[in-house]
Parts: structure tokens; C-alpha cells; sequence
């Protein structure tokens, strides 16, 4: 046995690995100097841009020119906007005093009367309250 030689190395055990950013860190850099150890930077070339997130836009875009497809949002009917224009002036009640009687914004009132607003059935139904009469369909 004389010719058998044990070579003991040193074991570190540690209970997890760095995380990138621990490993990114000036004092974990500096470190790193001072031991001698190789230090390699790199600037990620999209970084401070917003190139990921536009990159995508010219399939979307093509898609988009593509579609034949007339999509719009619905809008108050021509007779509803009247009708509530109407039952309005005959309580003799502005936008904003029908608006704040509902406990809705004058702009909403003001979007029905208009014509630009996208129908709600509540909202509907609270004009219909506050005014007395039926502003949807014959029921």
C-alpha cells in the first residue's frame, strides 16, 4: 500500500446557484475582478428600443389590409336618439339634470342624443324610467 496516494479537493456545497441578476451585480462584478476571474460584457443590440414589441405589426398590418370584413361598433338608432330627445324636452329637463337624475355622466346623455354612443340596454332602461316612456321596441 505504499504506492496508493489520496488527493483531496476542496468541496463547496451551496444551497442554490446564483440568479442572473446576483451574478450581474456591481459588488458580485467587482469581485470577480479583484479574484482575476474573466469579465465579458455584451449589450443586447434591441435594448432600450422598442423593436420587440413592434416587430410584430407588420403581419398584424397585413392582416388588417387584407380583411374585407366591415367591422363597426354599433350605434343608437336614429328613432331612439329622437325619442329620447323628445320625452326629454316634454319633462323640461336638460342633458345634465336627466344624466344626474340617472346617476350617469351629461357626456353619456349627450352620446345618446347624438347618435355616437354604443346601445346599453341599462342605460336604456333608466331613460326609460326617469322619462316615463318606452324608448325600445314595441313588448
Amino acid at each position: 500500500m505504499a504506492g496508493i496516494s489520496q488527493d483531496w479537493e476542496p468541496v463547496v456545497i451551496r444551497k442554490k446557484a446564483p440568479t442572473a441578476a446576483a451574478r450581474k451585480d456591481e459588488k458580485a462584478v467587482n469581485a470577480a475582478r479583484r479574484a482575476g476571474a474573466e469579465i465579458e460584457t455584451v449589450r443586447k443590440s434591441t435594448a432600450g428600443t422598442n423593436k420587440a414589441a413592434s416587430s410584430s405589426t407588420t403581419l398584424n398590418t397585413r392582416k388588417l389590409d387584407e380583411d374585407t370584413e366591415n367591422l363597426a361598433h354599433e350605434k343608437v338608432p336614429t328613432e331612439l336618439k329622437k325619442a329620447i330627445m323628445q320625452a326629454r324636452m316634454d319633462k323640461k329637463l336638460t342633458q345634465s339634470q336627466l344624466a344626474q337624475d340617472n346617476n350617469e355622466k351629461p357626456q353619456i346623455i349627450q352620446e345618446y342624443e347624438s347618435g355616437k354612443a354604443i346601445p346599453n340596454q341599462q342605460i336604456i332602461s333608466k331613460l326609460e324610467r326617469a322619462l316615463g316612456v318606452k324608448l325600445r321596441g314595441k313588448k
